[in-house]
């Protein structure tokens, strides 16, 4: 097996590419963060043509890096953060508005009019999604509404919608492909992820001609080629996925039952289900790992909004520490009488509140708490989070018994919180040896369909563990803290 494979990893943040060898190792990488815009409360926007520059820059900084020739690299695997909307001009590529991102919460009102007029039912039922601002529909419902003659000039057919995957193959390919793959398709509202096409009747509902939709492909196919003037050769698109089943895929989350959680900006833990299309009892959605040769694997997924994003508002908003990593050698400071919870509601609640209204809260402060007990509650408020998905997840399904957490993300990198997490769970928590999971699942996605890289069994063999935690929290203690950490939510809900 020979050849290099890039991927593109575009996330809410900044912008990566990383050149794996033949033996999935990294041998080049670039980044390159882009402004965050907050035009309001609860609105997130980004500018796509700061992300596709940021894309660009990251991916020739990668390939120099690996001292390798554009040539050398055979194919190219692409994630991306979820949800957020783009639509730009069929002619031009020239996006009409910013994008909006995925935490942004200006659509609650639809969504709100949508849920009292009864039609989360139907949307449950053929998406295995919630109706809530998080998702695609009515962020691109919205734009269509507000930028002036947009929803006359899509129904011409002269606007095309895309999450950022879609972006930037078009990009990349200079307008030819107009794609996505069933992960991202599956996140938008949009999706039937039963019958693995577009839903007519919730394009009506939504208001959104098909016409403006992308091609929705297996996560890995032929999604075009780069344009060769971009890199210096033509490189073949060969793997598609959204970041999370990216880092599933990454953790060689191949078998039903096994189980992954990335903290980054956020927290996503996903389930594989397997062929089993498991609908929530517990407000989790039900979504595609991935689809492979025709073949479709669910999961259940739970979505926290604020994580490593968390830890970044203490660092920037209240100056605890200057750099992100000293948050758990503050936390391990505090004092362990002290019984302070940070409920990370900023942008509202997701799963399994799922309350946009939701805002921010610290509950136990007494005057004797200060900033180590202030980061703990930050950390800690990762696991309690990961902790309500686990509960919902056994409770919808009974594969989700033994689960042992596999983890990813900058947050793993804090002993602290995966012994914390380990111990409120109640279960192992794996750390792997390769932290890069979720460039790696589009690796794999690339090199798999492109014959370089191993089959499913083939990687998962592959797969090689850091560290485990093991739990050694004492069950009352647990069962204390968690009856403290669901009064605080209570107090948050809206």
């Amino acid at each position: 097996m020979s050849g290099y494979i890039l991927a593109i990893d575009q996330g809410t943040t900044s912008s990566r590419a990383l050149v794996f060898d033949s033996m999935h190792r990294v041998v080049g990488l670039g980044q390159e963060e882009f402004p965050q815009y907050f035009p309001g409360d609860g609105l997130v926007e980004h500018d796509p043509e700061e992300i596709w520059r940021s894309v660009l820059n990251s991916v020739r900084t990668a390939i120099t890096a690996a001292r390798i020739e554009p040539g050398a690299v055979a194919a190219l695997g692409i994630t991306n953060q979820r949800e957020t909307v783009v639509v730009w001009d069929r002619a031009t590529g020239v996006p009409i508005h910013k994008a909006i991102v995925w935490q942004d919460r200006r659509t609650h009102a639809l969504c709100a009019r949508l849920k009292a007029e009864g039609h989360e039912k139907l949307v449950r039922a053929r998406t295995g999604l919630l109706l809530d601002p998080y998702f695609s529909a009515t962020k691109l419902a919205w734009l269509l509404k507000h930028v002036p003659g947009a929803k006359a000039r899509a129904a011409r057919g002269e606007l095309l919608f895309g999450t950022i995957d879609s972006f930037l193959i078009w990009r990349l390919t200079g307008g030819r492909v107009h794609a996505t793959d069933a992960t991202n398709a599956s996140r938008t509202l949009m999706y039937n992820i039963a019958t693995n096409d577009w839903d007519d009747e919730l394009l009506r509902l939504f208001g959104i001609p098909r016409a403006m939709l992308p091609q929705v492909q297996d996560s890995a196919a032929d999604f075009g080629s780069t344009d060769a003037a971009l890199f210096g050769a033509a490189i073949a698109i060969r793997g598609v996925a959204g970041d999370q089943q990216a880092a599933t895929i990454g953790q060689a989350c191949f078998r039903p039952g096994m189980m992954k959680s990335t903290y980054g900006t956020g927290c996503f833990a996903l389930l594989n289900t397997g062929s089993d299309l498991v609908l929530s009892r517990n407000r989790l959605l039900t979504t595609i790992a991935y689809r492979l040769d025709g073949e479709t694997t669910y999961a259940l997924e739970g979505a926290i909004f604020m994580a490593g994003a968390t830890v970044q508002w203490l660092r920037d908003k209240l100056r605890l520490f200057a750099n992100a990593a000293e948050a758990g050698a503050l936390a391990e400071q505090a004092d362990p009488h002290e019984s302070v919870y940070l409920v990370p509601g900023f942008v509202g609640l997701g799963a399994p509140w799922w309350d946009a209204k939701a805002r921010g809260l610290i509950a136990g402060l007494t005057r004797n708490a200060g900033a180590p007990e202030l980061a703990r509650a930050a950390l800690e408020a990762v696991g309690y989070q990961t902790a309500d998905l686990l509960t919902a997840m056994r409770r919808d399904w009974a594969g989700a018994g033994d689960t042992v957490l596999r983890v990813d993300g900058g947050m793993t990198a804090s002993d602290f919180t995966m012994q914390f997490l380990a111990d409120i769970l109640d279960a192992p928590v794996d750390r792997p040896l390769v932290r890069e999971t979720t460039a790696l699942g589009a690796a794999w996605l690339a090199g798999w369909k492109s014959g370089l890289w191993p089959d499913q069994a083939g990687f998962a063999a592959a797969w090689a563990l850091d560290r485990r935690f093991e739990p050694t929290m004492a069950q009352a203690e647990r069962r204390k803290k968690l009856r403290g950490w669901r009064d605080a939510v209570k107090r948050t809900l809206s």
